[in-house]
Parts: C-alpha cells; structure tokens; sequence
C-alpha cells in the first residue's frame, strides 16, 4: 500500500503517489534555482505543460499520477540543466553575497584605522553609515573607545596587493 498525494500541477487536481510527488517537487525545485527569481510565468508555462502530459496519460480521474509517470514526463520536458546554471552557483564564485569573507581593515578606505570600513565591509552594510553609527555609539556612551582601540589590534588589517607584471611594465 503506498500514500498519495492531492497535489495541484498547473491549476488542475491530481492524486500523485509519495514517490512521484517528491520526485515532481524535486525537478521543479531544481527548475525554479535555475530560471531568474522573476520568472514565475515560465515555471507556470512548465508546470501546464505537466499537467497536460499527465492527462494524456490518466484515463480516469480516480488514477494516481506514479513515478514511471514523472520520469517520462522529465524527460519529455528535458533537463533542469537545460534551463541554465543554478543561481546558487553564481553566489559561490569569489566575493558574491552570502559567501563568507574574512574580517580586516582594509588598507584604501579608511577614515581611521579602517575598522569601520572592515566592518562594513564584513557585514554588507555603507561604510559611511557604520562610521556614523559608531561616532555617535561613542558619543552619547553605548561604545567605548576602548572598543574601537581593542579592534584596531585585534582585526587583522588586508594584505597588501602584489604587483603584477603589466603593473610593473606600466
């Protein structure tokens, strides 16, 4: 005996079976990371096509859509690949957002000692703003400026940039 799922594929009902229904989650998923975040009409287009593919299949609405089902259909419709890259792969090329840097002041932009602008840097945020945040932390006694001083020693500054042939051609 196995579950079944009502699930709704392109604005039409269906009973799936567990399998075929986590299996059809499964390449929508994967379709959905790789189609811009925007693009819900080309994943609705998809998920009609689905159904269309699964009444040509299903004689009777008392059918359970199974996971021989899906497969076919996958592959009628093609590879998620096919779609492009996934946008989770652009975010782990180096300095994408959501990759994880390491905390150092910055040698260029720096008003002080560059533990603002590290800062910023760290967590995303507008360096001026985290320099206005701070002065006025400082100010009005929720910082200390003995914390900026212990962050000044404690957080490493960059290393230098090495020069590279063309910049010692130039």
């Amino acid at each position: 005996m196995k579950e079944t799922i009502y699930a709704n594929v392109g604005s039409v009902a269906f009973v799936l079976d567990c399998d075929a229904y986590e299996a059809l989650k499964n390449y929508l998923d994967d379709l959905r990371s790789r189609l811009p975040q925007n693009d819900t009409e080309t994943l609705d287009d998809i998920e009609r096509h689905f159904a269309e593919i699964f009444r040509e299949r299903i004689a009777s609405p008392m059918q359970v859509v199974t996971l021989e089902m899906v497969r076919e259909a996958t592959e009628r419709m093609g590879s998620p690949s096919d779609f492009g890259e996934q946008r989770d792969a652009e975010a782990a090329k180096p300095g994408a957002a959501g990759q994880w840097k390491p905390l150092r002041r910055p040698r260029t932009d720096r008003s002080i000692a560059g533990v603002c602008s590290g800062l910023a840097d760290f967590f995303g945020a507008d360096p001026t703003l985290v320099r206005l945040l701070t002065l006025l932390l400082i100010l009005f006694g929720g910082l200390s400026l003995w914390v900026y001083i212990i962050l000044w020693i404690v957080i490493p500054e960059a290393p230098a940039p090495t020069k590279t042939a063309d910049d010692k051609n130039r």
